[in-house]
């Protein structure tokens, strides 16, 4: 049930989220102060391109959190009102309700991204 929730993922949308995490990840890699986070952002496309059977464990320390406030400043909320407004027109339908949950749990990512290992 997890290839084909990922296949129809990728196809009605995944694909474009995916994109977008890309695009934070090379923007961040233009700087070379940067790359850790860009590093970061490739990571997470491959979850938000495929993110059935996946799932996120948060943890870290002083760094991550650290890194998590530059990331929320100047990345991490277009990502998150992205997945927000993406989840919440997918919900609308009962058929979408899967995939509104998977944006919903891509939002808490987009926020706080470093100290989160994906299973």
């Amino acid at each position: 049930m997890g290839c084909l929730g990922n296949l129809l993922w990728f196809v009605f949308g995944g694909f474009t989220s995916g994109l977008s995490w890309c695009a934070a990840g090379v923007l961040w890699c233009i700087t070379i102060v940067g790359i850790p986070i860009g590093k970061q952002c490739f990571k997470l496309a491959g979850l938000s391109f495929f993110p059935f059977g996946k799932e996120i464990v948060y943890g870290g320390g002083a760094a991550s959190l650290v890194m998590n406030i530059f990331w929320i400043i100047l990345s991490g909320i277009p990502l998150a009102l992205e997945h927000l407004a993406t989840g919440v027109i997918l919900c609308v339908t009962i058929v979408g309700i899967p995939f509104g949950r998977q944006h919903f749990k891509l939002a808490k990512l987009a926020l706080m991204p470093f100290g989160a290992a994906v299973i």
